[in-house]
């Protein structure tokens, strides 16, 4: 099964640029977005690709922002979109496609980087999700988390470290969070394919950044332990461009978990 997770930045910007003509080429089985800054009644066929089905959670709170979807050729069991929490649901940061004993997440973290107010909200939902990753974990399903997480995890994925110490999305507290997941058992399927490979999947749209290949590696699949044993290939699409974002796919070889 492949995976792709892509921040769309805008899921009609993205289909402008050519996002569903360049999608049936990648043979992904599941498509997880983020930010699609829209309410599906906003969307049209183009933005249904044929032979996907798609699930949509817009945000409640603001119009134009945030949003997030799962496109599978597969008609999932059940589509879940909330988490009990409403400010962090009403911004359409999370939706759970169910395909028999597996979960394919779409989810959306919070940046801080507008301010000390959305800094102190990240700070929060990373609090509270740790308790729903633990959850999952102990759930008896397999999950695959995809997303833009607004986090780096090491040195290794980001161009300028040092400069950005004290900027949100490298922050020590974020970094030390978001390598506590992978010790409670998640599995950072790039990083385990790749244990020392520099790519990255954002890119300021300030300074020629994409050019310079200054960029982050934020976006993430993590899955639960049962499926390190059938990871078998990931890539990171950095052309053609359709956000300030790279999609980023995951071949799983599913029914080899142990």
């Amino acid at each position: 099964m492949r995976i792709l997770t892509l921040n769309a930045n805008g899921i009609r910007s993205a289909a402008r640029k050519g996002l569903f003509d360049w999608l049936p080429d990648q043979h992904a089985d599941v498509v997880c977005l983020q930010e699609t800054k829209a309410h599906e009644a906003q969307l049209d066929a183009v933005h249904r690709p044929h032979g996907f089905h798609c699930h949509w959670h817009d945000a409640r709170s603001k119009a134009g922002y945030s949003g997030v979807a799962v496109l599978s050729r597969i008609r999932p069991d059940k589509v879940l979109t909330s988490l009990g929490w409403e400010a962090f649901d009403g911004e359409g940061r999370y939706i759970e496609a169910r395909f028999g004993s597996l979960s394919v997440v779409s989810l959306y973290l919070p940046s801080g980087s507008s301010g000390e107010a959305r800094q102190a909200f990240k700070f929060q939902v990373m609090n509270w999700l740790t308790g729903v990753l633990d959850g999952w974990l102990c759930s008896g399903r397999s999950y695959v988390v995809c997303g833009d997480w607004n986090i780096v995890r090491s040195q290794l994925d980001i161009k300028n470290w040092r400069s950005n110490q004290k900027n949100s999305g490298c922050l020590p507290e974020e970094r030390a969070w978001m390598n506590d997941l992978i010790t409670r058992g998640w599995v950072d399927t790039y990083r385990e394919l790749r244990p020392q490979a520099q790519q990255y999947t954002w890119w300021s749209n300030r300074g020629q950044a994409f050019a310079k290949d200054v960029g982050w590696r934020i976006d993430y699949q993590l899955a639960s332990p049962d499926l390190r044993v059938g990871l078998e290939d990931c890539g990171i699409a950095r052309s053609p461009r359709f956000s300030d974002h790279a999609p980023y796919w995951v071949d799983y070889r599913l029914g080899t978990a142990t």
